[in-house]
């Protein structure tokens, strides 16, 4: 299967939560996010916010 780099640009606020909640449970950033992926119901709770979004603004 081999491996992939993801590079993201997150704003200082949104990666000052991420430092937070991973501290809470002692992991680092970048575990923590693909511990997030990696969640069974990730692809539901992604188009949820998704949807929403596009109610926001309109669809993209």
């Amino acid at each position: 299967m081999g491996t992939h780099v993801l590079s993201m640009r997150i704003d200082g606020e949104l990666l000052e939560r991420l430092r937070h909640h991973a501290a809470k449970r002692g992991m680092s950033v970048q575990d923590y996010v693909v511990r997030t992926l990696m969640r069974d119901d990730f692809d539901e709770r992604f188009k949820s916010a998704v949807d929403e979004t596009e109610k926001f603004y309109g669809p993209m």
